[in-house]
């Protein structure tokens, strides 16, 4: 919105104005303006849940015995208020005119929606079971599918229907008419894998953050034909105005992290962590570096696969491979304090998120 009523005063008369025209700028102050809705609405925000959920988010009967002693009361989608300084932020730095901003923009919503339905439900029943299963996942799916299809009539005829590969330089995989569908497994993965990893105050927040601040810069690069070009990278005209929106992210997860550090105040909830995962997985896609956000991301990936091998083992054999799952239950099963898996877990994504900048420069 400011992008557009200022750029074009930018353009007659030039000045400080001319500023609305560097993507560098309008990310900067997408950030901070996230970060400011983000803490001007959360204490009444927060307080708003309490109200309507006297008594907070549903503990699984299953979990770890601390969780329904400690964390029992604590209101949960609190991924609202991220979402809220996201759209916000964005829709005010963004350029309105671009494809990208509002194909992620649009397949955040639907993953928030379906989230925003399941703690609804959740909520209602007073139970750990919200949308069955199948229906989430065909939501998910079908969003997912028409997502990919969205971002592929958006990028350069050379580059449609094509994977690329880190470390190797101009190797092209063409997929043809299944890449939507690479799309949709990576973007509903990535969706499910965030909210997988939401167990613990903060674990999933600060990880999203690291990667959004990653891909701000890969979109910043990979939009940047000059930049592009010099890194070996593909070039997605386009593509940096996703920087704003990255940015943007990066300021609401500060903003909700406020809250949300231990002891949490508030839960994002299946509303956040589906939207946000979803966010991840549509930018990855949309700047050709899906397999690099598997590197970035890869305490999601781990703690997906951590589900996948118990519930698999499981049925076959009987047994469990971990404790219990996801992995950071695990952990907690062993006797490790909460801080100091957040924590830790939080230092392995951050070293994640370096391996996947190395990329860019090892191309």
């Amino acid at each position: 919105m400011f992008y557009d009523l200022i750029a074009a005063h930018a353009t007659s008369h030039g000045g400080i104005s001319n500023l609305f025209h560097y993507i560098t700028f309008r990310s900067g102050c997408a950030c901070v303006t996230a970060l400011f809705v983000s803490m001007v609405l959360g204490k009444p925000f927060i307080a708003q849940l309490k109200r309507i959920q006297r008594e907070g988010q549903p503990i699984r009967a299953l979990g770890p015995e601390r969780h329904i002693l400690e964390k029992a009361g604590t209101p949960t989608m609190g991924g609202l208020l991220t979402l809220i300084a996201l759209f916000t932020s964005t829709l005010l730095w963004a350029d309105l005119t671009n494809g990208f901003v509002w194909a992620v923009m649009t397949i955040t919503a639907i993953f928030g929606a379906v989230g925003f339905a399941d703690d609804y439900l959740k909520l209602s029943r007073r139970n750990t079971k919200g949308v069955s299963g199948r229906a989430r996942l065909a939501i998910e799916f079908a969003a997912s599918l028409i997502g990919g299809y969205w971002l592929e009539s958006l990028m350069p005829a050379d580059l449609r229907n094509t994977v690329a590969f880190p470390f190797v330089k101009d190797l092209l995989l063409p997929l043809g008419f299944a890449f939507p569908l690479f799309a949709m497994v990576t973007i509903a993965g990535f969706g499910n894998a965030v909210n997988f990893t939401d167990g613990l105050d903060g674990l999933a927040i600060v990880p999203v953050i690291i990667a959004a601040l990653v891909f701000a810069l890969i979109s910043y690069l990979v939009g940047n034909h000059v930049f592009a070009d010099y890194l070996q990278l593909h070039h997605v005209p386009g593509t940096g105005e996703l920087s704003v929106f990255c940015a943007a992210l990066i300021g609401a997860g500060l903003g909700f992290l406020w809250f949300n550090a231990p002891p949490a105040e508030v839960f994002m909830g299946d509303t956040g962590s589906l939207a946000l995962g979803g966010a991840l997985g549509s930018v990855a896609v949309a700047t050709k570096h899906e397999l690099v956000l598997c590197i970035v991301g890869g305490l999601f990936v781990v703690e997906t696969l951590s589900v996948i091998i118990q519930v698999f083992w499981f049925k076959r054999t009987g047994r469990r491979v971990f404790l219990m799952a996801p992995l950071h239950h695990h952990f907690e099963k062993k006797g490790w304090k909460e801080p100091k898996i957040v924590v830790r877990f939080w230092i392995v994504s951050i070293i994640l998120g370096l391996c996947g900048l190395a990329t860019l420069k090892l191309r």
